[in-house]
């Protein structure tokens, strides 16, 4: 943890007490040697977090996230603890910072569940001439009101953990260029001259490889090389696009929070909340379609609320109670929110947008709005672009397919209310007023529609 840590420590500063062990003692009961095995463990696991008294206790494992105790179980479960206590938020949450072709400077937070390109838009390549974005964070956002009463956040990180396999050229170079040096790895496969390797890292297998459980292995081996959730950790200065303010510890002001999900339908590609009420119910609502299969079926649905659904340290209805008086406390000054969905299909099971570098035009627009430079027309979802403000210039996208990324079917929409409706049941008597009063105006939007 190093020297200034326990340094903080030994003078009283306020500390997360954390525990770790596999539970594999080289002695058993009755005193006798146990053999060392390469990946000890307890056939026992658990971690128990006790957000009374701001400490994790990790017993069993040695996967990743269960020893990483600073990453989800600290800087997530205990923080967001922390944070509703002293007033501020610790959220699963990127930070982007954007640079305008006219030189103006933006700041981006946004929360994606599992599987919805959160760290491709991390490390995000604009499309767009003129437009520059660098990496804050990847994964966590810290954020507080600041001095001039906009919203601060900082990377709470020093590096990144990423699922390797799917990592290549075409999905993440700048990921990928960050691997060259000093990386650790976890369960990926290993090459004949001593390079690492993973499913999706090239188009073609190598021909002989040492799998993550070090047997041999050949394309024909009728299993996968690396463990499909095998990882890279590497510092967060080894990628390209780390912004030069990833480690201030003042922060940056978030000019815009991005919630977003994986729907074949019913989503648009962007929209706009009437306000930080709208918002918050927006973000109580993400969720995602739970399989290949399901796909466009509405009532298929994962909820993700905040993408914060496994990570949050408390009731989860009291926790947007903490994001709507986070709103008031920061008034005209809270960031707008916006809900983005890249996934959206056609009838045809198509996709009908391309992402990846092309996600910075729905930013794009929202960056505009921000600016007030650009209208929106009202909608179900909130407010949408008008014909002609989305920028697809150099896009082979037609207006039919444009029309469909932002078609809201009102009674696709009556269903979406409903199921919302049961899902708020889950919550009882700590369901904020105000989310209620959300879903009623959504209502009468459809009825109006």
């Amino acid at each position: 943890m190093g020297a200034e840590a326990l340094a903080g420590i030994a003078a009283g500063g306020d500390w997360v007490p954390a525990v770790h062990t596999v539970g594999y003692p080289l002695v058993d009961e009755d005193g006798n040697a146990r053999s060392d095995v390469a990946w000890p463990c307890n056939d026992d696991k658990y971690i128990t977090h006790f957000p009374e008294t701001h400490e994790i206790w990790s017993y069993g494992s040695g996967y990743g996230g269960n020893a990483l105790l600073g990453k989800k179980c600290y800087a997530l479960r205990i923080a967001s603890v922390l944070g509703r206590e002293g007033g501020w938020m610790a959220e699963h949450m990127l930070i982007l910072k954007i640079t305008g072709p006219d030189g103006r400077v933006y700041h981006l937070s946004a929360a994606f569940p599992s599987a919805c390109g959160k760290t491709n838009l991390a490390m995000l390549r604009p499309t767009i001439p003129g437009w520059k974005v660098e990496t804050v964070g990847d994964d966590i956002a810290w954020m507080r009101p600041g001095p001039d009463g906009r919203l601060y956040a900082i990377n709470p990180e020093s590096g990144f953990f990423g699922v390797a396999p799917g990592t290549s050229e075409d999905t993440n170079p700048t990921a990928l260029h960050a691997l060259d040096h000093d990386v650790i790895f976890t369960n990926v496969a290993l090459t004949d001259d001593g390079d690492v390797w993973w499913e999706g890292l090239t188009k073609e297998a190598p021909a002989h490889l040492i799998d993550w459980q070090g047997n041999d292995w050949t394309p024909d081996s009728g299993r996968p090389a690396a463990h499909p959730n095998s990882r890279f950790t590497v510092h967060a200065s080894q990628a390209a696009s780390i912004s030069p303010e990833w480690e201030d510890p003042a922060g940056v002001p978030i000019d815009v929070i991005l919630f977003g999900g994986r729907r074949a339908k019913n989503i648009p590609l962007v929209s706009e909340a009437y306000d930080w009420e709208h918002g918050v119910f927006i973000g109580s609502t993400i969720s995602s379609e739970q399989t290949a299969a399901a796909e466009g079926a509405v009532g298929s649905l994962r909820r993700d609320p905040f993408a914060m659904l496994p990570f949050c340290g408390y009731n989860m209805a009291d926790y947007w109670s903490h994001w709507l008086e986070m709103g008031k406390v920061l008034g005209d000054k809270a960031p707008k929110i916006f809900q983005v969905n890249w996934f959206r299909k056609d009838n045809d099971g198509r996709w009908l947008w391309p992402g990846f570098g092309d996600n910075a035009r729905p930013i794009e627009w929202a960056l505009r709005r921000v600016n007030g430079e650009v209208d929106a027309v009202d909608a179900l979802s909130g407010r949408i672009p008008a014909k002609g403000d989305l920028n697809v210039d150099g896009l082979d996208i037609d207006q039919a397919q444009l029309d469909e990324l932002f078609s809201l079917d009102p009674e696709a929409w009556a269903v979406e209310a409903d199921l919302t409706e049961e899902y708020y049941q889950l919550f009882g008597d700590r369901l904020p007023a105000e989310l209620t009063h959300q879903l009623g105006e959504l209502r009468e939007r459809i009825a109006k529609a």
